[in-house]
């Protein structure tokens, strides 16, 4: 009786402003079938089938998101809804429209329910109402159905989970926050879609068998790694069917959905061995690298530093093509070739732009800038001989340099955790770097014999290393670690380096500080679109601050 009364009383309403379509949403109705057959049969009654119900796929939170996004109303400007993030974890399983315990913590319960779940072929569904057979298909039943219940099929994947994380914030060196879009890739084109899908899929198999090999290759982590391989194609398989299933999809979303796949199955750092042996075959030729640079013109030696950068970012696990190149020589052998065919000018070549800034031209020799912010990407070659020697010679400039790193591993990036090894390794033969390390609270103990023999004033200006908030080769600028935001306020360079963080996303973030973007392209499909040229073209893009 109430759920008709609730019908028409919303169609009236929708009747005097000349709608057709109604959204129901609340506790009331959330997971009750039953209620929504009711209102959907009563709104079809009274509008002769003009008029539809429609519900909400997170009804529940509607109440409680429609206070938070009123902000404004109370000066509360620097609080953002993008604080409300969408993750991908398995829950409960959902049998009949009803929770069946708590989540899933124990991972063989996990596994089991996963070998389970594909042996039965189940389809994947969102946790969200599903009409029942005799519906228009359209969001309002033909007529009431005698019991409530949700498809009754087999155990489903809860994904989708909205959480409130506090602790990210707004980067507030964005330009403008509220137009900020990170994603650069257009998903919602069908075939850009199934081309980035076919990409993931094909790089499944490699990834399942490094993520195995990290956990030392037992029967377990083969068994973790086929249930996860399983779950992640299940997921892209609903994607393809229904891309908004999950809510807005981007590239950085498919990427952290990859991720927080494998730390579902206990894969934290499916390329930890690979990023130590490649870490500790870039560290033995650092010190020759820094007496080559230490021998340049501060010209030959700024441009020579971004050659660098660029050709280091060639190490990226996570490309195919990168893949194919581990099997023609080691990592020094490659970086070395990547040096040698750096020619410019390159696809996008602002570096005569970013020379003047850092050097100034005739006689004006501009200030340096305060602090820089380095959003790294790989470990090997990519840290230890691209991104850390440009980080040095900031540091000589008299400029604060915050090294900004994942906070969860994804693929080969650095993560935060590992960066303060890989400077107290670097540190041992460079005096510039030591005494900023020092400086920045990088090295507790002073060290001794310092290996390269030359001898510099320890800078005053430290350097340092922080979190970014995120587990993905890619980075969304509106949700970032509360270390972050503090860090970037006296910051006014930014560096973005890496295809994810700097092409994926943010290749069109306009920044209020200097801001320069980095990186090799390692997808012929990205090249194209992206910059109107071919693989392993590089992008050095700076803009000055907006």
């Amino acid at each position: 009786m109430i759920s008709y009364n609730i019908g028409q009383i919303a169609y009236l309403n929708a009747l005097r402003f000349g709608l057709k379509r109604i959204f129901f949403g609340g506790f009331f109705i959330r997971g009750h079938a039953y209620t929504m057959d009711t209102i959907s049969f009563a709104v079809q009654f009274w509008s002769k089938g003009d008029a539809q119900a429609m519900f909400l796929r997170h009804e529940g939170f509607l109440g409680a998101l429609g206070a938070f996004m009123s902000y404004e109303k109370h000066g509360l400007d620097d609080l953002m809804v993008h604080q409300l993030v969408e993750r991908f974890p398995m829950g409960a399983p959902y049998i009949g429209g009803n929770v069946h315990g708590p989540p899933l913590g124990d991972l063989n319960e996990k596994i089991s329910w996963m070998e389970k779940f594909v042996r039965k072929g189940t389809e994947i569904t969102a946790p969200v109402p599903m009409a029942p057979p005799a519906t228009t298909g359209l969001g309002g039943f033909e007529v009431p159905s005698s019991k409530g219940v949700l498809r009754p099929d087999a155990s489903k994947l809860n994904v989708g989970v909205l959480h409130l994380v506090p602790s990210l914030e707004v980067f507030p060196l964005l330009a403008d926050p509220r137009t900020y879009e990170p994603n650069t890739i257009d998903l919602s084109d069908h075939g850009e879609l199934e081309y980035w899908f076919t990409v993931l899929s094909e790089h499944l198999s490699d990834l399942v068998d490094k993520a195995v090999a990290s956990e030392g290759g037992t029967d377990d982590a083969k068994r973790r790694g086929d249930a996860f391989a399983r779950a992640f194609s299940a997921h892209l398989a609903r994607l393809m069917e229904e891309p908004a299933a999950y809510g807005k999809l981007g590239l950085a979303n498919l990427l952290e959905l990859r991720e927080e796949c494998l730390r579902e199955f206990h894969f934290f750092d499916a390329y930890r061995t690979i990023k130590q042996r490649e870490n500790e075959a870039s560290l033995a030729v650092l010190p020759d690298l820094l007496l080559e640079l230490d021998s340049m013109t501060e010209d030959m030696r700024l441009l020579t530093l971004i050659e660098g950068v660029l050709a280091a970012n060639i190490f990226d696990w996570g490309s195919r093509a990168c893949v194919d190149l581990y099997h023609k020589g080691t990592i020094i052998e490659i970086y070395r070739m990547s040096r040698k065919k750096m020619q410019r000018p390159w696809r996008v070549d602002d570096f005569d732009a970013f020379k003047v800034r850092m050097l100034g031209s005739g006689e004006r020799k501009p200030q340096p800038h305060k602090r820089a912010l380095l959003f790294v990407d790989n470990s090997g070659a990519d840290i230890v001989l691209g991104m850390l020697p440009l980080a040095r010679e900031l540091l000589r400039r008299g400029t604060e340099v915050v090294l900004v790193a994942n906070s969860l591993p994804a693929l080969n990036d650095v993560t935060a955790m590992e960066l303060p090894d890989i400077v107290a390794e670097a540190a041992k033969h460079c005096d510039i770097l030591r005494g900023a390390a020092e400086a920045g609270g990088l090295l507790v103990d002073a060290m001794s014999n310092i290996q390269d023999g030359y001898k510099e004033d320890t800078p005053s200006v430290p350097l340092m290393v922080v979190e970014n908030g995120c587990g993905s080769p890619c980075i969304d600028l509106r949700q970032v670690s509360s270390e972050l935001a503090a860090a970037a306020k006296d910051a006014d360079l930014v560096i973005l380096e890496g295809m994810g963080r700097s092409l994926h996303t943010n290749y069109n973030a306009k920044f209020k500080c200097d801001a320069l973007k980095l990186a090799m392209v390692k997808n012929q499909r990205l090249a194209q679109k992206l910059v109107k040229g071919n693989i392993y073209d590089c992008v050095c893009r700076y803009e000055p601050a907006s």
